[in-house]
């Protein structure tokens, strides 16, 4: 199983935006390769290093080549016969070693990078399962979505190709930088003055070629996410015939990808031929200068010093060194253009590792709870003893630190809330002074306008957000001091949005409880009065759902989000405008097996339908985060306040 990537402090993605790497990127992400693969990186590196010095040997054997041509010109080729023999079998064995190293370098790395991928995804999904929902109310899907893909494969191209290039480049010029210097000085400085201008076109050419393909992500993906808008409300579309609208905003993304991709590719595809010209202009005024350092008779000056030779002599040496230089510039030249071609991919990989190492960093949900949930005996005299078997009761287990006591508090659904304020951001407050108490059995609902405060209420009791002041107890626990697995744990719940997975009816249904059985799951379903649709489906249970569940329609999609809840079989349920999508009789059968499903159990109801909630409890009527009438159905009904107004119609809900 792979490792999660280690994390740090917070840092806020700007979703949206293009990202450009941060300081130490590199490094991080360099650590984190050789961390997860050292001994096959220490594998890569000894093969890269071999096959950088071996591929530029040859500029070395050409110029022994030429020495010993000359000494056989001058003394005879039968003396110089085995000096050539052992240079092209040295030649021969090194360019072996040259072969064998690339085979294995390039077979171990797609080890590595995959491997890497692996653990980077790994990383990146535990630390999403990590994080709170605050976090996902402010970034944007496709942006989380884009770290594993775009992002990802930018890290593939850098990991599997632009570091081993440019660790390869680095040795080879450094080789040819010897080489040359132990060869000409007087030719070495004409490459530099060419080395100084590919750097400044580099710098120019390949910063605005990063500028552009950072662009270009941007606009593919604001494109990608107008696609996906068009093809979820196709329908919509089709009703409004807006057919042509779509056309055109299609076209306006479209038209600012293709700009912005023109631009990086016309940038990134003109720095080679750039590159190339200026090598072929150098390899011109190599041959030029070392033409006129013949005819000027000038000594050839080396890392050694003057090499003082005789006229002809030393005419006849700088031209055999001059032509053993030729090669050596074309290489040299070569590798500087090669590596100028990676900026692209590096400030990509970069860019999308940082993007990475952000996510990475977001602090995960803090949880400072220390009582947990666990299944419990209770005998005739109420007292609560610890089990692992299912005997259908549940305990909070409250570790005393100070008295070194463990006390079992048995598992109710009393919740209250004690003077409650909350908001999303700290200077927005939506709750204000919020009391309740939900008795063991009671069923509260929640009325009122859209964004009155109903739903934030039930977040607060999950703690997806902590609240900003007041408390909340749960069997007389403060719910802070609760485990929020632990908590959660004893909450049912059923969105008004409902989310299937992948997977057969049945797996949907069991995802409520994973220890469930079959008959407790086809149970769940008939209390939810969704056994009679599922039975008529091609496989029964066995039906597979995908895409959440697009072959079934809204309202048997509720009626499995409902079975889901149910096979919980939680003490506390929360049902968030579970009623929605469904139609008027299938409400009437739904509410029937809701209200079996609701016997015993602490309840709160959000609810549009008025219908829906009049046999609650208490009802609750909430404007701009404010409880503002409580009571049965009967009461406030007398009362003839706002929730009279809201039943006789007298006052529109939203």
């Amino acid at each position: 199983m792979a490792k999660a990537l280690p994390v740090r402090g917070s840092r806020q993605i700007k979703g949206g935006k293009p990202h450009t790497a941060k300081k130490g990127t590199m490094g991080r992400l360099l650590k984190l390769l050789f961390t997860a693969n050292k001994k096959l990186m220490i594998i890569v590196f000894v093969c890269l290093t071999l096959t950088a010095v071996t591929g530029v040997s040859s500029s070395v054997f050409l110029n022994m080549l030429m020495t010993q041509l000359d000494l056989g010109i001058k003394n005879g080729m039968a003396s110089v016969l085995k000096d050539l023999i052992v240079i092209f079998v040295s030649m021969g064995c090194i360019y072996g070693v040259n072969i064998l190293c690339s085979f294995i370098y390039t077979r171990v790395m797609a080890v590595v990078t995959q491997r890497f991928l692996h653990q980077i995804r790994t990383g990146v999904f535990n630390k999403m399962q990590s994080l709170p929902i605050r976090y996902f109310d402010t970034h944007k899907t496709g942006d989380i979505m884009s770290s594993y893909t775009n992002d990802t494969d930018a890290i593939r191209q850098l990991v599997s190709q632009s570091i081993p290039h440019l660790y390869s480049s680095i040795i080879s010029v450094t080789t040819l930088l010897v080489i040359m210097f132990t060869t000409s000085i007087w030719l070495s400085l004409v490459i530099f003055l060419g080395v100084v201008f590919m750097f400044l076109i580099t710098k120019f050419v390949g910063g605005n070629s990063a500028k552009y393909f950072m662009r270009q992500q941007r606009s593919l993906g604001d494109e990608e996410g107008y696609i996906q808008e068009m093809i979820q409300g196709q329908k919509v579309i089709k009703v409004f015939c807006h057919e042509e609208e779509s056309k055109n905003g299609f076209d306006v993304k479209n038209d600012n990808l293709c700009k912005d991709a023109t631009s990086a590719h016309t940038f990134a595809n003109i720095l080679m031929p750039i590159m190339g010209n200026i090598g072929n202009i150098l390899y011109v005024l190599l041959a030029f200068t070392g033409g006129l350092l013949v005819a000027l008779n000038v000594q050839n000056l080396t890392i050694t010093g003057f090499d003082p030779l005789t006229t002809e002599t030393g005419v006849f040496s700088l031209l055999l060194t001059t032509i053993a230089f030729l090669p050596i510039s074309k290489q040299f030249t070569g590798q500087i253009s090669q590596s100028s071609q990676q900026v692209n991919s590096i400030v990509l990989g970069l860019a999308g590792a940082s993007r990475l190492f952000e996510l990475l960093d977001e602090e995960p949900e803090a949880d400072d709870g220390y009582v947990t949930l666990v299944r419990c005996n209770i005998d005739e005299k109420g007292t609560i003893t610890e089990t692992e078997e299912r005997t259908g009761h549940w305990a909070w287990k409250h570790p005393h630190k100070a008295e070194g006591t463990i006390t079992y508090t048995e598992l109710k659904g009393d919740i209250q809330m004690f003077d409650v304020d909350f908001g999303y951001v700290p200077e927005k407050i939506v709750l204000h002074n919020i009391t309740l108490y939900a008795n063991p059995g009671q069923k509260i609902a929640f009325v009122g306008a859209t964004g009155a405060g109903k739903t934030t209420i039930t977040n607060l009791i999950n703690r997806f957000y902590d609240i900003a002041d007041g408390k909340i107890r749960y069997d007389g626990i403060n719910i802070n001091k609760i485990k929020k697995a632990d908590l959660r744990r004893s909450l049912g719940i059923v969105l008004q949005d409902t989310n299937l997975f992948t997977g057969t009816v049945m797996e949907n249904i069991r995802y409520g409880r994973l220890s469930a059985t079959d008959e407790e799951c086809i149970e769940a379903a008939k209390l939810a009065y969704a056994h009679d649709f599922i039975s008529r489906l091609p496989d029964g249970y066995n039906t597979m759902l995908t895409s959440d569940g697009a072959n079934l329609s809204q309202g048997q999609r509720q009626l499995l989000s409902i079975a889901r809840a149910a096979v919980k079989d939680a003490p506390v349920m929360i049902l968030d405008e579970a009623t929605s999508s469904i139609d008027t009789r299938t409400e009437a059968l739904v509410q029937k097996g809701t209200d079996r499903l609701m016997e015993g159990r602490t309840v709160f109801v959000i609810a549009h339908r008025l219908s829906t909630v009049q046999n609650s409890n208490v009802i609750m009527v909430l404007a701009q985060g404010n409880i503002i009438e409580r009571g049965s159905h009967q009461e406030l009904i007398a009362k003839q306040g706002q929730y009279y107004q809201l039943y006789t119609g007298a006052f529109e809900l939203e």
